[in-house]
């Protein structure tokens, strides 16, 4: 009853904010500016005012985190498998190149700026592969410490905020399809709320398709989270092997273990369960249109949340190099992903 009631402030005001959303959007012309774009940057510029209060914080942590994997969860009571493998096939095609991009660029530029490996690779995972989550993910394994954690975040969220306005944009402006705009913003876009604001202020199709991109992207955290695991363990050998061998013993950190059951997302697993139950066809289609509306609603309160928990002041004091190490990685990852899907005429 005391975790409910902790939580009740915050939850509260993000379906008063989505609401407020969904009615800004629809007096829009043929909602050009989708109800979780308006939740975000209203929330954003509620953040000063709501932050003094911390009646709303774990509501809104709650809400941000629990809800939108819930609503994601949901949305699986909508797709089918066919529509899942049809486009995962192509999104497994684009990600080989938006990874590399994001992992070998971001090595390069990393060591053309003179940033620590630790920050770079931070930088890259939340680019590459999902925002906030990948840099959440990986940090304990490679001994990340708060600063760098805070700068690999703040880079990610700046470039998502922009492109969360600019690609549906973008996307009317080059004619793209849904199946196209999807993928592009499913491959590009870094953290799954932004794709979700993104995806869905083009179309509700093609918030579909960019959703199921984003969680086949999601997968790579685990062998990526590995294989940053091995690489700081091997530079930690490597300074072992200059120390004395008492001070190697000593050293509490030289047996790290990756926990898989930590950083698995297991929410995609549920996802893929509601796609089966959708899929074998006992769920009726006005059931599943309810669960649709109700999924949508749930990913505007926690887009809302999300921007009621954003602090601009604070992004402002993470510094310019990282932040440019972010923009130059995120952008390169956009021309590639829309590149490539011109190449498989896709767009």
């Amino acid at each position: 009853m005391t975790y409910i009631k902790s939580i009740t402030g915050g939850t509260l005001l993000a379906v008063a904010l989505a609401l407020l959303s969904i009615f800004i959007s629809n007096l829009m012309a043929n909602h050009i500016i989708g109800a979780g774009v308006f939740a975000l940057l209203i929330g954003m510029l509620l953040n000063p005012v709501v932050s003094k209060y911390d009646i709303f914080e774990n509501g809104l942590s709650f809400t941000s985190k629990k809800i939108l994997r819930f609503a994601i969860i949901l949305m699986g009571f909508t797709l089918s498998f066919s529509q899942v493998i049809e486009i995962g096939k192509f999104s497994l095609i684009v990600m080989v190149f938006t990874l590399f991009t994001a992992f070998a660029g971001g090595y390069l530029l990393g060591r053309l700026l003179k940033m620590d490996w630790k920050l770079s690779g931070l930088i890259s995972a939340g680019t590459g592969i999902c925002g906030g989550s990948a840099v959440a993910a990986i940090a304990p394994v490679i001994d990340a410490n708060d600063g760098d954690i805070a700068y690999a975040i703040s880079a990610t969220i700046i470039f998502d905020i922009i492109m969360v306005i600019l690609f549906p944009l973008m996307g009317t402006y080059f004619g793209m399809t849904d199946l196209g705009y999807g993928l592009w913003a499913g491959t590009a876009i870094n953290d799954t709320s932004s794709v979700v604001a993104a995806g869905y202020a083009f179309s509700d199709v093609a918030g579909n398709f960019s959703v199921i991109v984003k969680l086949t992207r999601t997968f790579s955290i685990v062998p990526v989270v590995l294989v940053f695991s091995y690489i700081n363990a091997s530079v930690k050998r490597r300074s072992y092997n200059t120390v004395s061998e008492e001070n190697q013993v000593e050293n509490p950190n030289r047996n790290n273990k990756v926990d898989i059951k930590k950083i698995f997302p297991w929410f995609i697993l549920m996802f893929l369960g509601m796609v089966a139950i959708k899929s074998s066809g006992v769920i009726p289609q006005t059931v599943s249109d309810t669960i649709s509306s109700t999924s949508k609603f749930l990913m505007v309160m926690s887009l809302g949340a999300i921007g009621l928990k954003t602090n601009f002041s604070s992004l402002s004091k993470s510094g310019f190099t990282p932040i440019l190490h972010g923009f130059v990685i995120s952008s390169l990852v956009v021309m590639v992903s829309f590149f490539v899907q011109v190449t498989l005429g896709q767009v």
